[in-house]
């Protein structure tokens, strides 16, 4: 039988640090990586229906179903208006994992390209880019769609991040736009392990939540951005 999971390159741990140290660009997965939620579980607690929803991103990230089945029928329970989501951002803000705004900080210091690759939502994902100083062009996320009421009328399908694959197809895209010879993803979750190939590196992170098949996957595990500051004070 063939495993479930796409085959990543094994590099060592030693490896892996060398090519984040030379990195072109580092891109980063949001929820439960850059913020210590998932942004979509997070909405759906805020229109009232957290716990059905927080079971299917249980799946959703365990790899039992695919990216995109997954976010339609979570975003079909959450329905949520323009509205919810203005509230949700100004009530609720996302929170930045601890380290991730000094570690964006010293990439661009080095002069390292900082993306953000998400699965979440693109309304969200900018307000975390603007607090970490990113541009809002290397944002990659999902685009919600109201009706002119701005009562919910579904998601842009067509973006590459809506499907399972799609960090990896965002990454190959960067690649032959920008050049970059090393690419370096950083996440938690199944989908971002899959962007490994085109990303050249994968750094699992379970700083905010361990999912034990990327962990078990991953040459390189962190639980905190201090290790990764750690690599780039060696250069």
């Amino acid at each position: 039988r063939f495993p479930p999971w796409p085959v990543v390159n094994m590099l060592t741990q030693s490896e892996t640090k060398e090519l984040f140290r030379r990195a072109d660009a580092v891109c980063f997965d949001v929820d439960s990586t850059v913020i210590k939620e998932e942004g979509i579980d997070e909405l759906a607690k805020f229109c009232g229906v957290g716990d059905a929803v927080t079971e299917m991103t249980r799946k959703a990230m365990g790899g039992s179903m695919t990216f995109k089945t997954a976010l339609k029928e979570r975003l079909s329970i959450i329905r949520c208006s323009r509205e919810q989501v203005n509230k949700l951002i100004t009530d609720h803000p996302p929170q930045l994992t601890p380290g991730i705004r000094e570690l964006v900080e010293r990439l661009h210091q080095r002069n390292i390209k900082v993306f953000l690759i998400s699965g979440g939502f693109r309304c969200i994902v900018e307000h975390v880019a603007t607090q970490l100083n990113i541009p809002l062009h290397h944002v990659y996320a999902n685009r919600l769609k109201f009706y002119f009421n701005g009562e919910y009328a579904g998601f842009d399908e067509s973006q590459p991040t809506a499907e399972s694959g799609g960090k990896g197809k965002v990454i190959s895209m960067l690649k032959e736009q920008h050049g970059f010879k090393t690419v370096v993803m950083i996440g938690d979750g199944a989908t971002d392990l899959e962007a490994c190939p085109p990303a050249n590196a994968f750094v699992g992170f379970g700083g905010n939540v361990v999912r034990q098949q990327v962990k078990e996957k991953s040459s390189w595990y962190i639980t905190s951005f201090e290790e990764l500051l750690k690599e780039l004070d060696k250069i």
